[in-house]
């Protein structure tokens, strides 16, 4: 496996810089974040550091994991270590002849790019909060308080509506009163399990971990989010193979609901991510006070129901 390291500088503007390699190179034409393969006895943080100075001309100083991830192509397999570039001196130039543009994450077109870098896209593109509405939660009032304090909160969380015992035409007149009430929910909220509701409003899908296997192609387009709730990973690969966008891993603790539960704590949680080919929400046990934690093991963020309550 060969060991790739990638930085994602933004500015001001909420952009970020790519690359568009070279003819004679693999893949050559894509648009890629900046970076390279690490050289023997280098940590990921030097081979980033000794690249972004022979690439940009410019010296970095800090980092932030952002995504660790394997991918296979036809040619090779490599670990593509994605890592915010929190400091840096100097202004990106491309010393190596490499056309360079800054987007923002919404503009980047995943096609353009090598298919490695395409979750590292999707995990800027999220938050690093994921709140789960009760499913106990019945009346449409009792959803609408749910809701009410994310549509004020500035850090944006993903939501899902978890209707579980709720008939089909009360699930859709609360997800279509919702969006009346507040537009801008289309782009964070999902529904649970049910792709058709989601097709029809154009919004998200939380698949459960049994309808992976039901699934033999991604549900809905790439504008709209796919989660899959997995707990080992045999289901991640069924995630990522699907085309889902991220899922939840759990359960990381015990959980009130499921006292008894088996628990994979925060180590093996952190081998489980670090295979994973997609974004990974740690869950279980943990709430928004764990999101550094989480960051630390590998993770995206944290998911909850009562977390957030």
């Amino acid at each position: 496996m060969i060991e790739v390291a990638a930085g994602v500088l933004g500015d001001a503007r909420g952009r970020v810089l790519l690359m568009q390699r070279k003819p004679g190179t693999h893949l050559v034409g894509a648009w890629e974040f900046p970076g390279g393969k690490l050289e023997p006895g280098e940590t990921v943080e030097q081979a980033l550091a000794r690249e972004l100075r022979e690439e940009l001309g410019i010296e970095a100083h800090a980092f932030a994991p952002l995504l660790s991830l394997p991918w296979r192509y036809p040619e090779k397999t490599i670990r593509l270590h994605a890592l915010h570039v929190t400091e840096w001196r100097g202004a990106p130039q491309p010393r190596e002849g490499h056309p360079l543009r800054w987007l923002s994450p919404g503009e980047m077109v995943a096609s353009e790019m090598p298919p490695a870098d395409r979750p590292v896209v999707t995990a800027l593109r999220l938050p690093d909060l994921y709140a789960i509405s009760p499913g106990d939660l019945a009346e449409r009032e009792a959803v609408f308080a749910w809701l009410q304090p994310f549509l004020r909160d500035p850090r944006a969380p993903l939501l899902q509506f978890r209707f579980v015992e709720m008939e089909r035409a009360d699930r859709r007149a609360i997800v279509h009163d919702a969006l009346i009430a507040a537009p801008e929910l289309r782009s964070r909220l999902l529904v649970n399990a049910d792709a058709g509701l989601a097709a029809e409003f154009g919004i998200g899908v939380h698949l459960r971990a049994s309808q992976l296997r039901e699934w033999t192609s991604r549900p809905l387009p790439a504008s709209q989010w796919i989660g899959a709730s997995c707990h080992d990973a045999g289901e991640l690969e069924l995630a990522a193979c699907l085309g889902a966008d991220f899922a939840t891993l759990s359960p990381v603790h015990a959980t009130a609901s499921h006292p008894d539960a088996a628990t994979m704590g925060w180590k093996r949680f952190a081998e489980l991510a670090f295979d994973a080919r997609l974004p990974v929400y740690a869950q279980g046990g943990v709430g928004a006070g764990d999101r550094d934690t989480a960051r630390a093991a590998g993770a995206q963020g944290v998911a909850g129901i009562r977390a957030f309550l």
